[in-house]
């Protein structure tokens, strides 16, 4: 076992840790009723990532950002390819490793920098390939589908009430979206409009309805508790 304040291991016969004194608990000693399961002023305390965390996952990073780079040079002659590693990379560190820098990361926060983070890298692309669906297709999609979510985590994270209410619209909204992803191939392809996006706006229209019903309706609210067990 292990003390629980300074986390050093301790034999099963000790009584205090010798480290640091604090008195040993063992999750499988009975307690007595009334007596606390943490020495007093003893609770344990989540400690934050050490510098060294934080130097093996940026190194972790870097490897096959090094690599990639003398790859491109040795069969190319020239950074051709590259970019789109370093992109990929970057955006992977931003959404993936950049929080953990943080003892409590707002997901309101960093949720709209790795949107913007992703609209960047799809620029990249756009600009770097020649292209010209960034501005007509890439660029509106990915910011109302920012907008949705990040509308729903500071709902979700400030408001204490309401979360079927917020998955209802988040559906509905989503729904929507699809419409508008079908307009803007139109639009940047000149593709022909068939209607495939009615058939995901009427499911998630319908789903999220169901789900503002439940929160208008108490009586249905816990009909369905009942029959799934929530």
């Amino acid at each position: 076992m292990y003390c629980i304040n300074c986390g050093v291991r301790l034999a099963d016969t000790e009584k205090k840790c010798p480290l640091c004194e604090t008195v040993v608990y063992h999750p499988d000693i009975i307690r007595g009723e009334g007596e606390p399961l943490y020495p007093e002023n003893r609770m344990p305390q989540r400690r934050p990532k050490s510098k060294a965390f934080h130097g093996v996952v940026i190194f972790l990073f870097l490897i096959p950002l090094i690599i990639g780079f003398l790859i491109d040079i040795r069969t190319n002659g020239d950074l051709t390819w590259f970019g789109f590693l370093a992109g990929a990379l970057l955006l992977s560190y931003v959404t993936v490793a950049l929080p953990w820098w943080f003892e409590k990361p707002n997901p309101v926060i960093f949720v709209p920098c790795d949107f913007a983070a992703a609209i960047l890298y799809l620029l990249f692309i756009n600009l770097h390939t020649g292209g010209d669906w960034f501005m007509p297709l890439a660029f509106p999609v990915m910011g109302a589908l920012a907008l949705i979510v990040t509308t729903v985590i500071t709902l979700l994270r400030y408001l204490k009430k309401g979360r079927l209410y917020i998955f209802g619209g988040a559906l509905m909204a989503l729904g929507g979206l699809t419409v508008l992803i079908e307009f803007l191939l139109k639009v940047t392809f000149g593709l022909k409009m068939v209607g495939w996006s009615f058939y995901p706006l009427v499911a998630l229209v319908l789903l999220g309805g169901a789900l503002i019903y439940l929160a208008i309706n108490s009586a249905a609210r816990e009909m369905m508790g009942r029959k799934l067990f929530f």
